[in-house]
């Protein structure tokens, strides 16, 4: 697993099209628990080389009911954005990830870990990649439904501050779907 996950770090395949030097972030281990598949680092992670160390992954560890120590054990969770690099910014939050990573890498990571128990789908495009036809016609209505999609997946909006007004429009997401979450995380890392 390290081999690949190296060989990934040194990945330059679209390096003509991002506004930085490529940083491609991913973790994880032959036995990560949980997988959180997102969409890309954003500038922050890019810049420290460390994947949801902002504001963002603040929030997910509240979602999640863990502390940073138990986040970043790779053996817990293993980090699988969409694009691995930074793609850059754009008019409302950063650019889309960044479409070469998932098809070249995903399959041969996925075919790495032996011990899965449960794969996070973080936003928008980690949930149409992976749930296909399963998706329901937005974010909205896939983590209404989230409960349909387990015990292989559990989907989540994006933590990221641009969207606390989805979060302020669907109080019912943090008040009874973010419970259910934190207690299947701690069952699976108990």
């Amino acid at each position: 697993m390290q081999d690949l996950l190296s060989d990934i770090r040194g990945c330059e395949v679209c390096r003509e099209y991002l506004p930085l030097e490529p940083r491609p972030i991913v973790s994880g281990t032959n036995n990560s628990k949980i997988i959180l598949v997102s969409q890309a680092p954003g500038r922050k992670a890019h810049v420290e080389n460390r994947a949801w160390d902002d504001h963002s992954g603040k929030k997910l560890r509240e979602w999640l009911g863990v502390n940073e120590e138990v986040f970043y054990n790779p053996d817990n969770f293993a980090v699988l954005p969409m694009g691995f690099c930074y793609p850059g910014k754009g008019k409302s939050g950063d650019l889309p990830p960044r479409k070469e990573c998932a098809p070249l890498w995903h399959p041969r990571v996925w075919e790495e870990f032996k011990n899965v128990k449960l794969i996070l789908l973080i936003g928008t495009y980690a949930q149409d990649q992976y749930l296909g036809k399963q998706a329901k016609k937005n974010l909205t209505e896939n983590v209404l439904h989230y409960q349909e999609f387990l015990p292989k997946f559990f989907v989540l909006p994006h933590p990221s501050p641009v969207n606390r007004f989805w979060r302020s429009k669907n109080p019912w997401f943090e008040e009874d779907v973010v419970g259910e979450l934190q207690e299947l995380v701690a069952k699976i890392l108990g």
